[in-house]
């Protein structure tokens, strides 16, 4: 079966789909896509179910031989893409012939940028899932980022046609870049004074240097809570904001550990979870606390206006 091949493979660049939610019992995190909405988009745009496995490249784009014709689909922020001289305009379908190579350039703006295919990419799943889980060499294409050379089979279950048009998704609930992070209250929220919760929101923070699919460590003032308490370990989400002993937080990405001892003072809600992904080193970034329910209706606003996208 033919596929792709990789020519250069960027900075970081693996096979991601939507994850394998429901084995954190057994210490495995769900993985997947750091922008599950940047995939999902792309997906739709070449007539893939949502949870098909595409590629993730993070900062750098790689460049893709196409050994058959196909059709692509280039998302994410501020991403770039040429074949030959023919510019790639992204949240749009393109036509690829066999013996093309795309190259993705890096991004300007956002972190991540995805290259979903009609068909998707036939890696065998692992859990259900073949998303590419680093930390554990697990799924994706042997666990691993890929390397020159590498290839990668495409399937040929699709869920429809390519759709016909570009679609703009910067007004997607949510997802517009530059909006604060709306979070909701955490287990642990009592453990700190008002101040020091207020402090969480007041704040302008900047990314460290060292963030990755497992952690986004934050610089700004220190939290600390009331008293030194021990935290028996309990299980930990997607999007939870603990508070270390050094006071400065961490937000629990896609690869976070499934267990923590942590105290986690907030909750990054679902519908801002994607616009993670798009986070950059040095990137500064504010927190807005919401009441559960307005979390539940802005996920269920922003999957109605996804799906409008596509009528």
């Amino acid at each position: 079966m033919s596929g792709i091949v990789v020519v250069t493979p960027g900075f970081l660049t693996t096979v991601q789909d939507l994850g394998r939610p429901g084995h954190a019992a057994a210490g495995v995190s769900a993985s997947g896509a750091a922008d599950p909405l940047a995939l999902r988009i792309g997906n739709r745009l070449v007539g893939n179910a949502d949870d098909v496995a595409a590629l993730e490249m993070t900062m750098v784009g790689g460049s893709f031989r196409f050994e058959q014709d196909g059709v692509l689909a280039l998302t994410g922020h501020d991403t770039r893409a040429r074949v030959g001289d023919r510019l790639l305009s992204p949240w749009l379908p393109a036509v690829i012939r066999a013996g093309e190579t795309v190259v993705c350039q890096a991004s300007v703006g956002g972190a991540r940028a995805y290259l979903c295919v009609r068909g998707g990419l036939a890696v065998p799943p692992v859990f259900g899932s073949s998303s590419t889980h680093l930390l554990t060499a697990m799924g994706g294409h042997y666990g691993r980022a890929l390397r020159a050379g590498d290839r990668l089979p495409l399937g040929s279950v699709t869920n429809g046609a390519p759709h016909g048009r570009a679609v703009d998704p910067t007004d997607l609930p949510g997802y517009r870049p530059g909006r604060p992070f709306r979070a909701t209250e955490g287990p642990q929220a009592s453990w700190f004074a008002p101040e020091a919760r207020a402090l969480l929101y007041e704040t302008e923070w900047r990314l460290d240097l060292a963030c990755d699919r497992m952690g986004i460590r934050l610089q700004g003032p220190r939290i600390q809570p009331v008293a030194a308490r021990e935290l028996l370990t309990e299980g930990v989400p997607l999007g939870a904001i603990q508070v270390p002993p050094s006071g400065l937080p961490i937000v629990l990405f896609v690869e976070h550990q499934t267990t923590g001892g942590y105290p986690k003072i907030a909750n990054v809600i679902a519908a801002d979870l994607a616009r993670l992904g798009g986070l950059r080193p040095r990137d500064a970034i504010r927190f807005e606390e919401i009441s559960v329910t307005a979390a539940h209706a802005s996920l269920r606003d922003q999957e109605e206006a996804l799906d409008a996208l596509f009528v």
